[in-house]
C-alpha cells in the first residue's frame, strides 16, 4: 500500500495534467473538473498510508523499477520529507479550490492552465521524495519551468517580464547546479546524495562542487542578494500561484541546500559557510521588511514579506543544532500555510476592486470582512504572535541562539518580527481603522468567490491551529533529525 500511495503522489498529478490535456475542448470539461478535483484531493488520501508508516517503523526508502543505487533511482521518505510533502498537500488543495474559481476547465484559460499546475504538483513531490542528486536536478526544473509558466499564464506585461527573468536567472542557476553533481559524481562514482555523503571526503574539490550547487540554489530560493526574480514575480502572478510559489517553490531549494548541508556533508568543518549563510539570512530580514514597509500595493508587500521570512530559514546553518532545526521546519511549515493564505486573500480583494492600491483599501473591512480578517489572522503567524505556528517557530530559534550564548541572532530574530508588524500593521491600519468619513467601497467590481474566501481563512487558521499542535509534529523531528545534529 506504502509503495502505491508514493508513486500515486507523483503520477496522479503527470497523469492527470494529459488527461486535461487529451480531453476534447467540446466535451464541456465536465469530465476534466473530476480529474482536477480528483488531483487535488487525492494526495491527502495518499499521505494517510504513508504518515503511519513512517511513524510506526521511521524513515524508509523505495527503489524505484527495484533497481538498487547507485544505478537506479531511490525515493526516500522521513520527517522532513514527509511535513514539506503534507505542506504541499494541504496548500495545493486548497488553493487549488481558489484556482478552480479564477480557471475553470471549460475555458482555454483553464486548459493552459491546469497542465502547468499538474505538472508542477507532480514534479514537487517527486523532488521531496528523491534521493538522487541528478533527480533533483530534473524535479527542480520541472517544478521552476512550470512556476514560469504559471506566472506569465495571463500574458500581462509586467507578469511576463517578471517571468521572463526567473526563466534567465533559473537557467543560470541549473548550470551552476548541474556542474556541482557533475564534479560529485566524478569524485564518487554516484549520485545518491546519502551515498556520497558516506564516500565523499572533503576537499578543494568536493568543496568548489558543494559551491557550485549552493549557489545555484541560493538563487532558484531567491536568498538575498540573489533575490531579484521573486517580488516581481509573486507580486504579478496570479492569486493561486503565488500562493504556491510563496509556500512551497522557493521553499524546496532551500530544503534541498538543508539536504546537502545536513545529510550529505554532515562532518565537513563549514563554520565560516554557515556563518555567511547566517548573515545572508540576517539581512534578508532587515531588507525585505524595510522593502515591504515601503510598496504601494499590497501584493508586493506580501512579496517582500516573502524575501524577509526566508531568511529565518537560513539561521538554522550558524545555529546547527536540534532546536533550531525544529525552529526552521516549525517556520516553514508556518510560513507556508499564512503567506499562500495572504496572497489568495490580496487575489480576491484585487478580484473585488480591480486594484491593490495600498490607499484604495480604506474600509475593506466592511466590504469584505472575511479577507480582511483572513490577513490579520494570518498577520498572528507572520508577526510571530502567540498562539501560532510563527510564534513557535521564532521562539525555538531564539532558544537555540539563547542556549549558544548567540546575542546577534537573537536581536536579528526579535527585530525581524517587530519589523513584520510594522508592515502587517500598516496593512490593517488602512483596511480595519480608517476614517469614518473614509470614502469606502468605491469602485467594488464584484465579490470574490466564496470558496476562495473560505479557502484562504482555512489555510490562516491552519497557521494559528499549528502553534497548538505542535507535539506530533516536533516529536517526528525529534526522531527524525539530521546525523551529527547536537
Amino acid at each position: 500500500m506504502t509503495t502505491e500511495a508514493l508513486a500515486g503522489l507523483v503520477f496522479l498529478p503527470l497523469l492527470a495534467a494529459c488527461a486535461v490535456l487529451a480531453l476534447p475542448s467540446r466535451s464541456g470539461r465536465v469530465p476534466a473538473t473530476a480529474i482536477v478535483v480528483l488531483s487535488l484531493v487525492g494526495p491527502l488520501f495518499l499521505l494517510l498510508p504513508i504518515t503511519v508508516a513512517l511513524w510506526t517503523k521511521g524513515a524508509f526508502s523505495l527503489q524505484l523499477a527495484g533497481f538498487d543505487r547507485p544505478l537506479g533511482i531511490v525515493w526516500r521518505v522521513d520527517a522532513l520529507a514527509l511535513l514539506l510533502l503534507w505542506l504541499h498537500a494541504v496548500v495545493g488543495a486548497l488553493a487549488g479550490v481558489q484556482a478552480l474559481a479564477s480557471y475553470p476547465t471549460a475555458t482555454d484559460r483553464g486548459r493552459r492552465f491546469w497542465p502547468l499546475w499538474l505538472l508542477l504538483s507532480a514534479g514537487m513531490n517527486a523532488l521531496l521524495l528523491s534521493a538522487d542528486l541528478f533527480n533533483l536536478y530534473v524535479t527542480l526544473e520541472l517544478v521552476t519551468l512550470a512556476a514560469i509558466g504559471l506566472i506569465a499564464i495571463d500574458g500581462k506585461p509586467a507578469a511576463l517580464k517578471a517571468a521572463m527573468r526567473y526563466l534567465l536567472l533559473a537557467i543560470m542557476a541549473s548550470l551552476l547546479y548541474l556542474l556541482g553533481v557533475g564534479l560529485i559524481y566524478g569524485q564518487t562514482g554516484t549520485l545518491d546524495l546519502y551515498q556520497a555523503g558516506q564516500t565523499l571526503d572533503p576537499g578543494l574539490l568536493p568543496f568548489t562542487a558543494l559551491v557550485l550547487m549552493m549557489t545555484g540554489l541560493l538563487v532558484k530560493s531567491a536568498i538575498f542578494p540573489l533575490h531579484i526574480w521573486l517580488p516581481g514575480a509573486h507580486g504579478n502572478a496570479p492569486g493561486p500561484v503565488s500562493a504556491i510559489l510563496s509556500a512551497l517553490v522557493v521553499k524546496v531549494s532551500i530544503y534541498i541546500i538543508w539536504r546537502l548541508l545536513f545529510w550529505m556533508a554532515p562532518t565537513w568543518e563549514l563554520m565560516t559557510a554557515a556563518n555567511l549563510l547566517g548573515v545572508l539570512g540576517a539581512v534578508a530580514i532587515f531588507y525585505g521588511s524595510i522593502l515591504a514597509l515601503s510598496q504601494k500595493r499590497l501584493k508586493m508587500i506580501i512579496a517582500y514579506s516573502t524575501v524577509a521570512q526566508l531568511g529565518y530559514l537560513m539561521l538554522v546553518f550558524p545555529l546547527a543544532s536540534a532546536v533550531a532545526f525544529q525552529g526552521a521546519v516549525y517556520h516553514l511549515l508556518s510560513h507556508g500555510l499564512a503567506k499562500a493564505a495572504m496572497f489568495m486573500a490580496a487575489a480576491n480583494i484585487l478580484l473585488s476592486l480591480g486594484t491593490d492600491n495600498i490607499k484604495r483599501l480604506a474600509g475593506l473591512d466592511q466590504r469584505l470582512p472575511m479577507d480582511v480578517f483572513t490577513l490579520a489572522l494570518a498577520g498572528v503567524s507572520i508577526m510571530g504572535l502567540p498562539p501560532s505556528g510563527g510564534f513557535l517557530g521564532k521562539w525555538l530559534l531564539l532558544t537555540a541562539a539563547w542556549q549558544q550564548d548567540g546575542w546577534a541572532w537573537m536581536v536579528v530574530i526579535v527585530s525581524g518580527g517587530l519589523l513584520s508588524a510594522a508592515y502587517i500593521f500598516r496593512i490593517l491600519a488602512v483596511t480595519c481603522f480608517h476614517p469614518k468619513t473614509a470614502g469606502h467601497n468605491r469602485g467594488v467590481k464584484a465579490l470574490p468567490p466564496a470558496p476562495a474566501s473560505i479557502a484562504a481563512l482555512a489555510l490562516a487558521l491552519m497557521a494559528i491551529i499549528a502553534g497548538f499542535a505542535s507535539a506530533p509534529i516536533l516529536g517526528l523531528l525529534e526522531a527524525g533529525l539530521p546525523p551529527e545534529m547536537p
